[in-house]
Parts: structure tokens; sequence; C-alpha cells
């Protein structure tokens, strides 16, 4: 015999009249719901480009914007280096930059970084103590780290001494992975 309460109907012993037609289906909105979620994230990847993809068109933008922007960034580059006072006594005479350029990939933040190789010279400053020192005039081998930020290439003026390009980007190996290299 079924009667009704506040739950709703019930047999005389109190089980649910319900109870087994809705314990052979409550599997079925968890199941429905994970296959929706599947379907979507399936549709989600093979609709769109791959990271790979998308990584290779960055890196074909940034190139391009380099070529676009490199008279600046250069500029700015022996600006800022110039101005941090390193190597101490000493100030930035000139810098020529190489015609290549080796990009990296940072492997934490996947920011783009071009390396070129240059060529410093510095003169003694005056009362810096290396006024005597002969190496003063010394022509030295570096490479200047640039960085793609926002679809811009800019720099901090950082500069890696004794070491080209190529070269930087191994030393760094645990933080960048080459991807491209132009004569």
């Amino acid at each position: 015999m079924i009667y009704t309460n506040a739950v709703g109907p019930r047999r005389l012993d109190g089980s649910s009249a319900y109870g087994c037609v809705m314990s052979q289906w409550w599997w079925v909105v968890p199941v429905v719901v994970a296959a929706a979620v599947g379907a979507y994230v399936w549709y989600v990847r093979a609709s769109g480009p791959s990271r790979e993809e998308r990584d290779a068109e960055e890196f074909d933008r940034a190139r391009r914007a380099f070529h676009r922007e490199r008279e600046r960034v250069e500029a700015k580059f022996f600006e800022m280096a110039a101005s941090y006072g390193r190597p101490r006594g000493l100030r930035w005479k000139d810098c020529e930059f190489d015609d290549g350029v080796a990009y990296a990939r940072d492997k934490q933040t996947g920011e783009l970084r071009g390396f070129v190789a240059v060529t410093v010279s510095f003169e003694a400053i005056e009362g810096g103590g290396m006024e005597e020192v002969e190496a003063v005039g010394n022509l030295r081998a570096a490479s200047a780290v640039f960085s793609y930020r926002e679809g811009r290439w800019t720099t901090d003026g950082r500069v890696i001494f004794n070491l080209n390009p190529t070269q930087a980007i191994a030393h760094f190996q645990d933080s960048l992975v080459l991807v491209g290299q132009e004569a």
C-alpha cells in the first residue's frame, strides 16, 4: 500500500515508491555531463590551431617585426646598456651590431628573445681608475638581448660578454630553447 507524506509517495515499510526507478538511473546525469565536456574539449582542440602552430605563427610575426623595429631597438639597447655604468670605470664608446639574429623561447614564460652579436668599444672615464689599463681600448665581443612582448621588440640593455648568440642560448639551455637563426 502507498501513502503520501511531505517527502513524496511512500510504501508502508517507509521506502520511497520511486526508490527502484531512481536508483537505476542516478548515474545518467554525470555520464551525460562528462560526455558533453569531453565533446566540447575535443571540438575546441580539433577546430583551432595547435600550440606548435600558434608558436610558429608568433615566431614568424616576431621575426618580421624584428626587421621592422631593429634600428629602434638597437638604439635603445645602446642607450640602456651605456647607462648602467658597467664595466666600472669605462664608458661605452661604440657598439657595432652584426646582421645575424638567433631567436630563442623562454621555456617557462614562452616569451621570445632575440640575440644579436655585438662588438663593443669602451673608453676610460677620467678618475675611474682605468685610464692606465692598456686593455681599455680592446674591442669586446658580446651578445645583445632583445625581448618580444605584446607584439613589440624591446630591450633592457642586457649584454652577455664573451659569448656569441648561439653560445649564449646554449649557456642558458635550462631556461631557453633555440627556435631559429638568420645570418
